[in-house]
Parts: C-alpha cells; sequence; structure tokens
C-alpha cells in the first residue's frame, strides 16, 4: 500500500484510512473491551464517559503513524482475544444503566462489539474499491457492479 492511501478520502466529510484504524485501536482499548468487562465485573458503577466521533479531531488521529497504530492495534485485538477466552461463566445478562440509553447489557456490549468490527471492515472494503477506481486509471466494469 502507498503511504498517500493512508490519508486518501473517498469524499470529503469520510474518514480516511489512517483515522479508521485510529477509530479501532481506541474502540477496542476504551470502548467496548472496556464496557465488557466493566459491566461484567461492576454493573452496579456507571460507564466512563468516552467520545469516539470526537477522539478523531481530539487525538489528532492524522498525525500518527498508520503501521504503528495498525500494529498496536491488532496487538490490543490479541489481548482482547486472550481475555475473552478467559471467561468462564459468565452472567452475560448483568447490565449497566445508561441515563439515555437504559439498561446495556455485556451481551449486547459483545454483540455490538462484533457489529462494530463488521461495519468497518465494509467500510475499509468500500475505501478501497474507491481508491482503486480513482486511481487506477482502468475502467473497473469489467469486476462487476459495486
Amino acid at each position: 500500500m502507498k503511504e498517500d492511501q493512508y490519508f486518501w478520502r473517498p469524499a470529503p466529510d469520510t474518514w480516511c484510512l489512517l483515522e479508521i484504524v485510529c477509530h479501532l485501536f481506541d474502540e477496542e482499548r476504551e470502548d467496548f473491551r472496556a464496557r465488557v468487562k466493566h459491566t461484567l465485573e461492576n454493573p452496579s458503577e456507571e460507564l466512563i464517559p468516552i467520545n469516539p466521533e470526537g477522539w478523531v479531531v481530539e487525538r489528532d488521529y492524522v498525525s500518527k503513524h498508520y503501521k504503528e497504530t495498525l500494529k498496536a492495534f491488532l496487538s490490543e485485538r490479541d489481548t482482547s482475544i486472550i481475555w475473552l477466552k478467559s471467561l468462564n461463566n459468565k452472567n452475560w445478562e448483568l447490565a449497566v444503566k445508561h441515563s439515555v440509553l437504559g439498561d446495556l447489557s455485556a451481551k449486547l456490549f459483545l454483540n455490538n462489539w462484533l457489529a462494530h468490527d463488521y461495519l468497518h471492515l465494509r467500510q475499509i472494503i468500500r475505501y478501497q474499491y474507491f481508491y482503486l477506481k480513482e486511481n487506477s486509471g482502468t475502467n473497473l466494469q469489467y469486476a462487476g457492479d459495486w
């Protein structure tokens, strides 16, 4: 992958690939794994507020190094998988009370973690397709309809 591809945007109001990877890294540590763990261990305590969409600017994602961030995300994912595999006999119905969203169970967080991955995998695939379409100088109709 060429370095300019990390910063390319399919549209002005969309994230670049670097921002997507930074988002996944922060979400892995501070949202999904943390919220599942919190709900399983401390369901009566309030969740710590987070701001995933705001982090893009607050944490200056575009100044980060793509390969280092990707490596860090994959390491965090490995940590999450090891941790999830270590859980035995947990009550996945335990829930925390959210002031706006109501009761949020550990199962809900776990399933949404997976759904979040699917959404961003779709986003990355779409990104790659449109990058190729714009930068290859090739008609992609032979491949089929997007």
